[in-house]
């Protein structure tokens, strides 16, 4: 991928002219053959500067646009309105991947350009470019900075910070040495959240500038490079970190978990436009809540769902079990959303760290070696594209491309259940509470005979229904084996065929109406021999695939990615230890079988274990998942009793509340710690540790900032009467109410480690400083 930057200083009172010249041409620019985005920047601290900006696939197109009509029209439009360019006017950059750099030491010494995208909110844009002032005073003794600017998008509140480097390994040795964010960018630090910098490596003067001369050779090159990153809509480059196929919700969410730290990665889904109706799934765990909250994206799913909040099972029109769902430990309830909301609110989120999926992309074949994937893309407007990757990720559903090509098989064989179920979109008016789940049942002589499970969408009265179809359908296919998925081929169940199922099944007099779509399906159920090979992985139900029952399939997907993006995004960095991506296997294979069987044998039955139900939903809603027994989890602990009461490695690292923190005027919660990209690691100590044993956690937290190369977060939790010596790290936090004592089973000092996935790595009781460097070795390799 080129990219050309032209910066243009418009003539004193010309600058809304040069907005409005740009404005009649980026449409013809976008059309342009190889265009890949398009944008007009101005300088933060002079509304006379502005800078165009453009992306192509390559030099071709670069060449074919300067040399052609619409860049001529845009530079005669420009030449009375501008001042005359300069030598540094113009640029043209290759964008660089760390694959890249790595093969060729060669590129990392040549000149950098760094690019980073920032949301500043209106009310502070005052703050943050005097902030930024601040910045580039700090700057200027950092080995390998040469200098930057400030752009930004006119009308928005969208900020470029553009920096120019001597080299790309001066700028990633900066970037990597976690004092920058206090020594140098302190002053913004709040604004960099969640950003992904892009780099750039200067070329020498192009062939375009050749084609043309003076300041018409400038201006057309600049005007041909008019792309900018909030236009960059996902197009796909030539080569990417991660590619990941499946703009689903596992993949849209390896995507932003790979994008948080920074990876470059691209998302191509063969559908042109995305799924826009209920016909997926509609519940969404309480797990995937939390998940959710460390993504920045909980409060906008609460706000597009409804909260399911709780189950009533019917056997033959009796009542057999009622369940509220609203449990008092829980962080949060079961929520339900489409999956076509899902995809929404993951694809927004997605796009404010500077990636859109590619859709009309489907992958069509891969190649592997030991550095990498060399994919084929087949384009529905026409043609085709080869992507080289550093990973490839399968999250391409029940029908992955991927899988086949990988050559995976289901274990035991792809399960098919010999029913056809109708699926539909339906209001239906009964005397039903609000918010609950309902299964009904008929059995004869103890046989399953129909089943309706009616699940409640937002809206009035509002349900999704799932049944067996009618007779006339399994006629239709002469009882052979239909197509896994839903069938396109069989006419669609009319509004009579749910009123007829609910007369057999729901309460007398319940009626249906407004039926929005309605199609009929087949379940299949297996899991893959393996999880991956090589480079190449899948997630999701590309990897395993569930009857309906409990709504595991998409939250399983989720949690899937969140296992994997973290390992992925190490390995990329090469901060990865040998054995750490094995582990998405190990990990997460067991708990795909798990759910699979459960939801198999929950498929029928009105309840799986009526004694106790209220772990099987805790269950099914993960947060009873454990990694135990993955060997990238551990534990030292002196006596068999020691941290008994607390979470085990690899469980899920429970929330706790009333933790005080100087200068935090509330308490905080646990998670408020633990979120975010990296491991996080827990001392603790109470008033049994002297303060000298006290006093060593601050050598013992550089050590493992620098065995980590940075990715961990440490903190002394203590408790409120432990003597605690002045140091400045890691921070301390009080255990005011001792909820963390109580909530980790903790006495005198103990560690636990908290992985970017919210699950326990290690825990040792004492401090066991050798023994957790054993562990980070596990997941970090050696040290640094």
């Amino acid at each position: 991928m080129i990219r050309t930057m032209l910066r243009i200083r418009a003539r004193r009172g010309f600058d809304p002219m040069v907005q409005a010249q740009w404005r009649a041409v980026v449409d013809q620019i976008a059309a342009s053959s190889g265009n890949l985005t398009r944008s007009l920047l101005g300088d933060a601290n002079d509304p006379r500067t502005l800078v165009v900006v453009t992306e192509w696939a390559d030099d071709a197109a670069l060449r074919e646009y300067v040399a052609g009509p619409v860049a001529a029209r845009f530079a005669d439009a420009l030449a009375d309105m501008t001042e005359p360019p300069t030598p540094d006017s113009y640029r043209v950059m290759r964008e660089t991947t760390g694959q890249r750099a790595a093969a060729d030491p060669a590129v990392r010494q040549r000149q950098t350009y760094v690019d980073v995208e920032i949301t500043v909110p209106a009310d502070r844009v005052t703050e943050f470019q005097e902030g930024h002032a601040e910045v580039v005073r700090r700057m200027a003794d950092v080995p390998g900075y040469l200098a930057e600017e400030l752009l930004r998008e006119p009308g928005s509140t969208i900020h470029h910070i553009f920096a120019r480097w001597r080299s790309e390994a001066e700028f990633r040795r900066w970037i990597d040495d976690p004092d920058h964010e206090r020594a140098e960018a302190g002053p913004i630090a709040p604004f960099l959240v969640g950003i992904r910098p892009r780099l750039f490596e200067a070329l020498p003067p192009a062939a375009p500038e050749e084609t043309t001369s003076g300041a018409a050779a400038g201006t057309s090159g600049a005007a041909a490079g008019a792309a900018g990153q909030r236009g960059r809509q996902g197009a796909a480059t030539d080569t990417t970190e991660v590619l990941i196929v499946g703009a689903g919700p596992t993949g849209l969410t390896a995507a932003i978990e790979l994008a948080r730290r920074g990876v470059d990665c691209q998302v191509v889904d063969k559908l042109t436009t995305p799924p826009g109706q209920a016909d997926k799934a509609i519940g969404v765990h309480c797990r995937t809540m939390e998940i959710w909250a460390d993504q920045g994206v909980v409060r906008e799913a609460m706000n597009a769902g409804i909260w399911l909040t709780g189950q009533m099972v019917f056997v033959n029109g009796h009542e057999v079990n009622r369940m509220s769902w609203e449990l008092p430990e829980l962080p949060y309830g079961h929520l339900g959303l489409p999956q076509y909301e899902t995809e929404r609110i993951l694809t927004d989120r997605l796009a404010t760290l500077g990636v859109r999926p590619r859709r009309g992309a489907e992958l069509v074949g891969f190649t592997s070696d030991d550095d990498g994937v060399t994919a084929t893309l087949a384009l529905a407007a026409g043609g085709s594209q080869t992507i080289r990757a550093t990973y490839l990720l399968g999250a391409d559903g029940a029908h992955s491309k991927v899988r086949d090509l990988l050559g995976l098989t289901f274990s035991g064989g792809l399960g098919r259940f010999p029913q056809l179920f109708m699926l539909g979109d339906v209001d239906v008016d009964w005397d039903m509470p609000d918010g609950h789940l309902l299964r009904f049942i008929h059995e004869i002589d103890g046989q399953l005979d129909n089943m309706l499970v009616c699940v409640p969408l937002r809206g009035e009265s509002r349900y999704r229904i799932a049944t067996m179809a009618p007779a006339r359908y399994f006629a239709a296919i002469r009882g052979e084996n239909a197509p896994p998925g839903f069938s396109a081929e069989l006419d669609e169940p009319t509004l009579a065929d749910v009123q007829a199922v609910l007369d057999q099944l729901a309460p007398p007099g319940t009626r249906a109406a407004n039926l929005r779509w309605s199609s009929i399906f087949r379940i299949c159920h297996g899991i893959v021999d393996r999880y991956g090979d090589g480079r190449v992985f899948v997630a999701g139900d590309a990897a395993h695939l569930h009857p309906p029952a409990g709504g595991q399939g998409m939250n399983t997907g989720i949690q899937d990615a969140w296992n994997l993006a973290w390992k992925l995004a190490l390995a990329v960095r090469g901060m990865a230890a040998p054995g750490l991506l094995d582990s998405y296997q190990t990990e997460r294979r067991p708990q795909g079988e798990e759910v699979v069987g459960r939801a198999v044998r929950l498929a029928f039955t009105d309840e799986l274990d009526r004694a106790d139900l209220k772990r099987q939903f805790l269950q099914e809603m993960s947060m009873l998942l454990s990694y135990a027994g993955s060997p990238i989890v551990g534990e030292s602990v002196s006596t068999p009793d020691g941290l008994r009461a607390g979470p085990a490695p690899g469980d899920r690292a429970p929330d706790v509340a009333g933790l005080l923190r100087r200068g935090v005027g509330h308490p905080q919660r646990l998670h408020e710690l633990t979120r975010g990209t990296r491991h996080t690691l827990l001392l603790y100590a109470d008033h049994t540790a002297d303060e000298a044993e006290v006093a060593t956690v601050e050598k013992l937290c550089a050590d493992v900032r620098e065995q980590t190369y940075g990715q961990i977060e440490v903190y002394l939790v203590a408790s409120a009467d432990a003597a605690v010596p002045p140091m400045l790290h890691p921070p301390v936090v009080r255990d005011a109410e001792g909820a963390f004592r109580a909530g980790y089973g903790v006495t005198g000092t103990a560690a636990y480690l908290i992985r970017p996935d919210g699950h326990v790595g290690f825990r040792s009781q004492p401090i066991d400083a050798e023994a957790l460097r054993g562990h980070l070795r596990l997941v970090f390799g050696g040290a640094r």
